[in-house]
């Protein structure tokens, strides 16, 4: 019986999982694309929480502040991700790639 995902599973942060499909030159993850989405989701949830907790409704802005959080870590692991990528030597990469 294989692990539930999320019980004990642990996303790795080198360049890529074992036992996946992609190689260096061509990734299973587009990180820059997901890079570029974080960052707009990430202003997008400031700016929410910002006018919904300035309009009272504090339970709406504060979800959208714990968005934001959750932005910003997806942000950090898409930067180590890019960073083990580069030091593997592969720096040639569009957006969608």
């Amino acid at each position: 019986m294989r692990p539930i995902a999320g019980r004990g599973a642990r996303m790795p942060i080198g360049a890529q999982p074992p036992r996946r499909r992609g190689t260096v030159e061509r990734p299973y993850s587009a990180l820059n694309l997901r890079l570029v989405l974080a960052i707009f989701g990430l202003v997008m949830c400031v700016v929410f929480a910002g006018l919904l907790l300035r309009a009272g409704l504090n339970g709406f802005g504060w979800a959208f502040a714990a968005l934001a959080v959750v932005s910003v870590v997806d942000i950090v692991v898409v930067q180590l991700r890019r960073r083990a990528r580069r030091r593997a030597g592969d720096n040639g990469h569009s957006l969608f790639e």
